[in-house]
């Protein structure tokens, strides 16, 4: 059987970690894979995840499953802190493996129930199409992001999603674009919320960096605009960013509409789906979660030291922007754009120029994940930018 396989190649993005761990130069940097790192280059343990790790040592009784949905007390603190603690609508939620695995049970869901066609936009998170093909559902796109102007398409957006058909679902990022930075504000997402009323169609919103953007409140405040004013959605949910919970694969899928029996019907449909995948979800990321959102203290002090992550990257992004210079025509942009990430107008034979030349590591497309700078870094590689 396996002679019939062909061999896959290896996905670029996370190929990246092992060229660059290899590489022997001590002034090297790493502005690939997303994941948030302090000053020190390091990806720290929020403090109060360990906190609620020693309370769930000393608690904890037994490891046996959890239900088939996840732990209902994950899933109504996590549920509050998305949607809000007077959401008007109702929400029923299923625990999954990370926000991967939120996407792919949405993905199967839509191609079980819908037009089975989902509208994506350019660009977007490479694995975005990956988990939508897998399920077999049929990918139109719109665009999004004019990555050599560093503007957002929105006009460009909402004409391309007039074409879309009752039922079809659209992909649309809570906050934090990735891999653009491009923020929405108040007016794009009621100009959204308009046409997808409109056209009956399915939003699937990917919430993965509350928190990081425009803040805590500010970063969901688009989700749960249009949820209110449309009689369905799918929200995915992500712990890996605003938790640090990377390796802990955490996250939730809600079903969102304006009865219960709606919403449980979906979660009843979503249960189904997800007994023959993975059949029960992982309970110690949850674990954490539940902990520290029903927890005052705990709570407080993982808002605070979030808020000083947030802080880190709008100042990095700055500062970066700033040193940038004219590099090219709306280099101030980046310094505006929200989260981890910018898309930059790159060749890939710039991008591997800095990779061979300089030791500055990032994918071919001219993503860079802004947290892998550091400030005493700054002035130097926005100097290769502009050198290349």
């Amino acid at each position: 059987m396996f002679e019939r396989l062909s061999r896959q190649p290896d996905d670029p993005l996370l190929a990246l970690i092992g060229i660059f761990k290899a590489d022997p130069r001590t002034d090297k940097v790493d502005l690939g894979v997303g994941v948030y790192r302090d000053e020190a280059g390091h990806s720290p343990i929020f403090r109060a995840v360990k906190a609620a790790e020693q309370r769930i040592w000393a608690s904890q009784d037994s490891k046996a499953y959890v239900a088939p949905e996840g732990d209902q007390g994950f899933l109504d603190l996590l549920w509050t802190m998305v949607g809000g603690k007077a959401s008007p609508v109702h929400a029923a939620g299923v625990q999954t493996p990370g926000g991967s695995g939120a996407l792919r049970l949405a993905a199967d869901l839509i191609r079980q129930a819908g037009t089975g066609r989902i509208w994506l936009g350019l660009p977007s998170w490479p694995n975005h199409a990956g988990i939508f093909a897998a399920a077999g559902l049929a990918i139109e796109t719109y665009p999004y992001f004019d990555v050599p102007s560093q503007t957002l398409l929105l006009d460009g957006m909402l004409e391309a999603l007039q074409r879309a058909q009752p039922g079809d679902a659209v992909l649309l990022h809570a906050s934090c674009h990735n891999p653009t930075g491009a923020p929405l504000g108040a007016a794009d997402w009621a100009r959204i919320t308009d046409v997808i009323a409109t056209r009956g169609l399915v939003p699937l919103i990917d919430s993965a960096y509350q928190g990081f953007g425009a803040g805590f409140e500010g970063d969901v405040a688009g989700l749960r605009a249009l949820v209110a004013a449309i009689p369905e959605a799918l929200v995915a949910v992500s712990c890996s960013k605003s938790f640090g919970l990377y390796r802990e694969r955490t996250g939730a899928l809600f079903a969102v509409a304006g009865t219960t029996a709606a919403v449980e019907t979906a979660r009843s449909n979503l249960v189904a789906i997800a007994r023959t995948s993975y059949s029960m979800p992982p309970d110690h990321g949850s674990a954490i979660v539940k902990t520290i959102l029903g927890t005052p203290e705990l709570y407080d002090d993982w808002r605070a030291e979030l808020e000083s992550m947030r802080q880190r990257l709008a100042s990095l992004r700055r500062s970066f922007a700033e040193a940038l210079g004219g590099r090219w025509s709306n280099s101030l942009a980046i310094g505006k754009q929200e989260g981890m990430f910018s898309l930059l107008p790159l060749t890939p034979a710039e991008v591997m120029t800095l990779r061979e030349k300089h030791g500055v590591y990032m994918p071919t497309s001219g993503r860079i994940n802004v947290a892998g700078l550091k400030l005493s870094d700054v002035t130097r590689v926005a100097g290769l930018f502009k050198a290349i």
